[in-house]
């Protein structure tokens, strides 16, 4: 036990500050954020359309910088590093998953899920490998193309892919936004049970309260900082706490409005 609490987080941010635009148009989309995301454990980030939340999680994850403040995965220090080692970074140690699915239509299941490892030349471990097919329920539609799937197998596939490569810590961008509410139940049992039986770390953006009651943590931002945090959290208490932030709103849908930073 002594040795986990010596682990740094999968991912932290120190004092993190992200502007865009210059003069009136200046936008703080970052103030100053401080915080960190434990080790097998699966975080929600939430906050009105406009918080910062997808900023946050593009800087966390080296797809963005930072104007002010450090980010690390693990105690790499992500602030500062060339493209070589962004790179590096991304394929080695951090795991995407998108609401589009991302996946190369005129390849299978099995050969997207390989792909970024196949780019880096590594290989799965066998038994990781196996474990993960099993538990996201493809066995039977490896052959398959993206177009023979649907909406919520292929997002297992893109979940399996993020997975396989065992990176420190994946994040999912409203990884159920463009599925049914069947196709969600799935993929986010799929997400919670990665992190409470394999002890990977997941962070996910989301707009839907649903969504976020299957994390062990909430964060919430309001005009780009840091404002509260549930743990445990249920739909009722995560909805309660987004009417709080944003009283406009009137139910799980109405955060999906507007652009988001």
């Amino acid at each position: 036990m002594n040795s986990e609490t010596t682990q740094p987080a999968a991912a932290r941010a120190e004092g993190i500050w992200k502007v865009y635009g210059h003069g009136e148009a200046q936008v703080h989309a970052l103030r100053g954020v401080t915080t960190a995301f434990d080790r097998g454990r699966f975080t929600a980030i939430m906050g009105p359309s406009g918080s910062g939340k997808s900023t946050l999680m593009h800087c966390l994850a080296g797809l963005d910088t930072v104007d002010a403040g450090d980010v690390f995965i693990g105690d790499t220090q992500v602030t500062g590093l060339g493209d070589a080692g962004l790179t590096k970074l991304r394929r080695e140690k951090v795991g995407f998953i998108f609401q589009q699915f991302n996946l190369l239509p005129t390849l299978t299941a099995q050969e997207n899920i390989m792909l970024p490892m196949a780019i880096s030349g590594r290989k799965p471990d066998p038994q990781w490998w196996d474990l993960v097919i099993n538990t996201v329920g493809l066995g039977d539609r490896l052959s398959h193309r993206p177009t023979e799937l649907s909406g919520g197998q292929q997002q297992r596939v893109a979940c399996a892919r993020a997975l396989v490569a065992r990176p420190e810590v994946i994040f999912a961008d409203e990884p159920t936004g463009n599925l049914d509410s069947r196709s969600s139940g799935e993929v986010l049992n799929f997400l919670r049970s990665s992190v409470h039986d394999f002890g990977q770390t997941i962070v996910m953006v989301t707009h839907d309260p649903r969504a976020a009651s299957y994390s062990d943590r909430v964060i919430f931002l309001a005009d780009g900082s840091i404002v509260d945090e549930l743990a445990r959290p249920t739909e009722s208490t995560v909805l309660d706490k987004m009417k709080s932030l944003d009283p406009g709103q009137s139910g799980p849908d109405a955060a999906t409005g507007g652009a988001d930073v």
